[in-house]
């Protein structure tokens, strides 16, 4: 049988990259930011998606990293308007195709301790938002697949935020270039395999936003327009996507933009996507760049 979660990481005093499974069930992201001693069961692969076996070895995990790198994810797939929820708060018609962006690989981002940087020529915008969402990682080339094959095609799961810059996103009918800037997509702590997940339960998957630990969204998939097998059947169409592409979901209602007075991010602010079925908690905190 194979990992029920996996980690990319550096373990204590060694600078190579590891790929392994976290002891127990505890939360990685937040025993991380405690300074907690989290101990990982060593594989030999080098990915998330090709772990290899276990070496029978244990280490002491020193630093998480995003589950992928930028390499390997190549470029990041977003879905806009795709929580009902979501598409009411904004007041948008709610879509009857995905609304589809793109993010460059250079925007992937580590979780905490690797900080999430407001651009300094967008500092003065007063506009960094948050979107807590679920985070998918194709396991196999994928091209014109049919909903039904999908979630074959499905590698595993992990949380994203995907940070915006909103004057620069509304002062253009694209958002690609407000949603790309270096940092701008951490994603983590732990990437959950497909082979842990039931598809017929994949809508009780949660996901929230906690904003200097106030709860600011709340959701599951179950809200989600178009579902995961829907999403990668739809992107795959005429269009390739390589093994290792991240798809970010789309976002819950509860955006700080959306506030009356808006609530959004600022230098020493601290924020948490929150995934259950062991994904845990992606701590991103708020440095504006000098």
């Amino acid at each position: 049988m194979g990992a029920s979660r996996l980690i990319r990481f550096l373990p204590s005093g060694s600078s190579t990259v590891r790929i392994g499974e976290p002891v127990g069930d505890i939360d990685v992201g937040l025993a991380t930011y405690a300074g907690d001693k989290v101990e990982v069961e060593l594989y030999d692969g080098e990915s998330v998606l090709d772990p290899g076996a276990k070496t029978g070895e244990k280490v002491t995990l020193d630093r998480v990293l995003a589950p992928v790198t930028q390499r390997e994810c190549g470029t990041i797939r977003c879905i806009g308007l795709n929580y009902l929820s979501h598409a009411l708060e904004v007041g948008m018609e709610v879509p009857s195709v995905p609304t589809v962006f793109f993010k460059a690989a250079q925007a992937l981002a580590d979780p905490f301790p690797a900080p999430t940087v407001i651009p300094k020529a967008f500092v003065k915008d007063d506009a960094a938002d948050y979107e807590a969402e679920v985070a998918i990682i194709i396991g196999k080339d994928a091209k014109d697949v049919s909903e039904s094959e999908a979630w074959s095609y499905l590698g595993g799961i992990t949380a994203s935020n995907d940070v915006s810059s909103r004057k620069a996103q509304f002062a253009t009918s694209q958002w690609s270039f407000s949603k790309s800037f270096d940092g701008a997509a951490p994603l983590g702590p732990v990437f959950v395999p497909r082979d842990s997940l039931e598809q017929s339960k994949i809508g009780e998957v949660t996901v929230k936003g906690i904003h200097n630990g106030n709860v600011v969204q709340s959701s599951n998939l179950n809200d989600l327009i178009f579902s995961i097998p829907k999403i990668i059947a739809f992107l795959s169409q005429g269009s390739t996507l390589p093994k290792g592409t991240v798809i970010i979901t789309g976002t819950p209602s509860g955006i700080g933009w959306s506030k009356n007075p808006k609530s959004l991010l600022h230098d020493g602010d601290e924020f948490r996507v929150e995934v259950s079925h062991g994904v845990g908690t992606l701590i991103n905190k708020i440095v504006e760049e000098k």
